[in-house]
């Protein structure tokens, strides 16, 4: 996994909880990296879960909710280091349809080793959008928290509901409509 977005939930986890909170998750986790990164290294996802299940434990925050908070942080990151991206789109679900076939291209060409997840368009009308989402990661979540934010940075209401094909979330249905 790319240490972007370890040093962004990291960030994350200071601005809501504190430097302390921080801290105590490196130390829980029992880290190979040591809690060290770079937002240009990689680094084995087992730690991201072991970060995200104990910050988990120590908040009471489940953690598909922690994992949506942090996927609308991380929009704001994406708009923040990658304007390029979002600046072509005019609307939520043109932006959100293009995610696979323009957004996730252009992801590998800054980071050419970055396992990211396949979304694939069921069905685009004007005001709805049906994608499934498929990753071994299960992270889903961090991806309906993007889509969520998404929404709000084209200043559109928006509905999404999810849909778990595969019982473990590593196929998920997303129904999107525009309100």
């Amino acid at each position: 996994m790319k240490g972007i977005v370890f040093t962004e939930f990291l960030e994350l986890v200071e601005d809501k909880f504190g430097l302390e909170m921080v801290d105590q998750l490196i130390q829980e986790s029992d880290l190979k990296s040591k809690g060290i990164y770079t937002a240009v290294g990689t680094y084995d996802f087992a730690e991201m879960l072991s970060l995200v299940s104990n910050l988990s434990k120590n908040t009471s925050i489940a953690v598909d909710q922690l994992l949506c908070v942090y996927g609308e942080h991380f929009f704001d990151v994406l708009k923040r280091d990658y304007p390029q991206f979002i600046a072509l789109y005019d609307d939520p679900l043109e932006m959100l349809s293009s995610i696979e076939n323009h957004i996730h291209v252009e992801v590998r060409k800054i980071y050419p080793d970055a396992e990211l997840p396949t979304f694939e368009i069921i069905e685009k009308k004007e005001n709805s959008l049906i994608m499934i989402y498929r990753s071994n990661r299960a992270l889903h979540q961090f991806g309906l928290g993007l889509m969520r934010k998404t929404f709000l940075h084209f200043d559109e209401k928006g509905s999404i509901d999810t849909e778990n094909i595969a019982k473990d979330g590593t196929e998920v249905r997303f129904n999107i409509k525009r309100l």
